[in-house]
């Protein structure tokens, strides 16, 4: 288990035990305090002042840049901040107008709707068990464009085998998307050893704050911006304009400096606890949580917990998903997600209103799963 003192640097877990990391992370008092920095003592703009003010938020953008490179090993002109995973999705799809796209049945919203305006669709259905099916894959690659496919389900917390699906993806000459957004602050991500495209994920769900995301890709050159104006030129005139170097012309307007500057924080902070621990803990956790309430309720996804190691998705006979959340919440601020989890597609196919989904990070502890599991039995009674 990861050292208890961990948990000091989440104040809200004095009163609360939080399982909806899936949603968004908690933030550290460290990322908190880098964010309230910037504000308190050099509030300026980047990249357009030459005070030094705005050259120190340069200096802070640009370390923070060289951080996240690293932290996937790639360049840094390969890094994009972004909003969020959706906006980095959004990016990439707009570049692929036509184009034959191939996704999974459990693609959240914002990994299906981008390709489903703008594309033609391919749906690789699932395994029996909401496995990925690389048979499938195999039987379906021809022709393909680009795979777009989450590293972790939000729906179930299985990890697909993303390796396998770029090298097959790449044999048959079509690039892939990754949406690393449940993943990205859970595993190591090693961009230039897996080969990958596209790589999108978002700043509030590892650990950094809201309205910060990461679109990374060694094909920048090959898209076009979504969004342009102030920022993203070099210079225009009234019939013409010269797009500024990559990845800054993918940067409209005016960031979210204390964010990204927050989330470089939080790329620290993970850094330091270390990916290993962050996995053994959600393992064991997920191993009580499947040995006590597996045969009690209606789970989703596999029954082997090392294929979802940081989600619980379930149902109770008798109970909506959002009666099991108000409930819990009520008696012992139990904080955990109900409803579609935004992967309508999959419930509507399989005819289910949505499901109650635990989901653990590196806070969590025994004592947090043993009083979910006392609460979630006291239902089932």
């Amino acid at each position: 288990m990861i050292n208890i003192n961990v948990r000091q640097d989440f104040p809200v877990l004095s009163k609360n035990i939080y399982l909806d990391s899936a949603c968004m992370s908690l933030k550290p008092r460290q990322v908190i305090s880098k964010i309230n920095e910037y504000y308190n003592e050099y509030p300026a703009c980047a990249g357009r002042s030459s005070h030094k003010l705005s050259n120190k938020v340069n200096e802070e953008i640009y370390k923070t840049r060289e951080i996240t490179a690293k932290f996937f090993n790639t360049k840094k002109e390969n890094v994009v901040f972004t909003r969020n995973t959706t906006e980095g999705i959004n990016i990439i799809a707009n570049s692929f107008k036509g184009k034959k796209i191939l996704i999974t049945d459990k693609e959240h919203n914002s990994n299906l709707l981008p390709w489903q305006r703008k594309c033609s669709l391919k749906i690789l259905n699932s395994n029996n068990d909401n496995t990925f099916n690389i048979e499938g894959l195999n039987s379906n690659i021809k022709d393909v464009d680009l795979v777009a496919v989450n590293h972790v389900s939000n729906l179930d917390g299985v990890i697909n085998p993303i390796k396998e699906i770029i090298k097959i993806a790449h044999e048959n000459n079509a690039l892939v998307s990754i949406d690393a957004a449940q993943s990205a602050g859970h595993h190591e991500i090693n961009f230039k050893k897996l080969d990958i495209d596209f790589l999108s994920c978002s700043g509030h769900k590892m650990l950094g704050p809201t309205g910060t995301g990461l679109l990374i890709s060694n094909k920048l050159n090959e898209i076009e911006p979504l969004n342009i104006g102030g920022g993203t030129v070099i210079d225009s005139n009234y019939n013409d304009y010269r797009y500024e170097e990559i990845p800054l012309r993918f940067e409209a307007g005016l960031q979210d400096y204390a964010g990204i500057i927050g989330l470089g924080e939080a790329i620290n902070y993970l850094k330091k606890i270390g990916f290993d621990k962050i996995e053994k803990n959600e393992l064991e956790l997920n191993n009580i949580l499947t040995e006590e309430l597996s045969n009690e309720v209606e789970l989703i996804g596999p029954e082997d917990y090392n294929l979802r190691p940081s989600i619980f998705s379930f149902n109770i006979k008798e109970f909506s998903s959002h009666d099991v959340a108000q409930i819990i919440s009520s008696s012992r601020n139990i904080c955990i997600r109900s409803g579609a989890h935004c992967v309508h597609s999959w419930f509507n196919k399989h005819k289910l209103e949505g499901s109650a989904r635990a989901s653990l990070y590196l806070y969590n502890d025994k004592n947090d799963i043993n009083t979910f599991i006392e609460e979630i039995k006291k239902l089932i009674k």
